[in-house]
């Protein structure tokens, strides 16, 4: 059967593989559109086994916003360099992935990798990641996503053009564009201080413990403390505990736009102002790559090998 060049512009379009390797593929499957389409998916497979054991530390994180706007997910998705982070055809992707969990809801990772793909419903959602891996010839992962729901508002952030990303489920009775405002400002604030509980009342008790355990050794340990008095030196180490708990608590941290308030008198001032009570519910913020370890490059001994150096 004669491959004409619509047939190959056709497949080119139907799977984002490269014009080279649609033509080999209709030639491989006589024509046959469909067998191309599945010979290209297995071809892709091979060549995401073969990257699947590099690490892969760069990427974006992203969030996407319902309508409604009651509604938000947030992904992170790792690809092995910074520099196909930056590539349009990436950042597409991983956009395309946020538009997936939003409609897929929070599903164990899974389960969502098998749901059917919303552009093309004939793939997954692992087949349209491989489908991307022999395109971009990385390795590639979905490393992870939530979706967060509220009754009022969502507010997101987005920073560094996709380092760090960040949603807050704001309630309020009324939601207006002060409301819209303080949720974006929240946002923010999550973003840049990385806080890890909204109020000190949501600390485990577990948690103060081990942290006031540390400062109550490092108090002993200190030879200024010596001849201090046990009631001396469990009042500094309270004093401490509270200190860094409100480094760590969102409504306790100091408001980036006024270091003369905090966040939680930030949000009583809206509050008045818009005319009913502001709470935040839920935030959760992703840092592209936190906690995956990197793996050290050395080049000049790479180059050094190279020429048997």
């Amino acid at each position: 059967m004669t491959i004409t060049a619509a047939m190959v512009k056709e497949l080119r379009e139907r799977t984002g593989v490269g014009m080279m390797d649609c033509k080999k593929a209709l030639v491989e499957c006589d024509g046959n559109m469909d067998a191309a389409i599945e010979f290209l998916r297995k071809k892709g497979m091979a060549t995401a086994q073969k990257k699947a054991s590099r690490i892969a530390a760069e990427g974006l994180t992203t969030v996407l916003i319902s309508e409604d706007q009651k509604h938000g997910a947030i992904v992170e998705v790792n690809s092995e360099t910074d520099f196909v982070a930056k590539n349009e055809l990436f950042r597409t992707f991983v956009a395309d992935v946020a538009a997936q969990a939003l409609a897929c809801g929070n599903i164990e990772m899974e389960t969502f990798m098998a749901s059917p793909w919303h552009l093309d419903t004939a793939q997954t959602v692992k087949d349209a990641l491989v489908a991307k891996v022999a395109v971009i010839g990385e390795n590639l992962q979905i490393r992870r996503y939530e979706v967060v729901d509220s009754p009022s508002y969502v507010g997101s952030y987005i920073h560094g053009g996709g380092r760090i990303s960040a949603l807050v489920s704001l309630e309020s009775e009324f939601v207006n564009d002060e409301v819209k405002s303080a949720a974006k400002d929240i946002a923010m604030q999550v973003a840049s201080m990385s806080p890890r509980y909204i109020t000190r009342e949501d600390i485990p008790a577990e948690v103060l413990e081990h942290e006031r355990n540390i400062l109550v050794e490092q108090a002993q340990q200190d030879p200024k403390n010596a001849k201090k008095p046990l009631e001396i030196l469990g009042k500094m180490v309270e004093g401490r505990l509270n200190k860094q708990m409100k480094d760590i608590c969102l409504v306790d941290q100091i408001y980036f736009r006024d270091n003369e308030i905090t966040v939680g008198k930030y949000l009583e001032q809206v509050a008045k102002s818009v005319g009913c009570p502001i709470k935040v519910a839920y935030f959760v913020r992703y840092e592209t790559g936190e906690g995956i370890e990197k793996k050290q490059e050395d080049f000049a001994a790479e180059v050094a090998k190279q020429m048997g150096m």
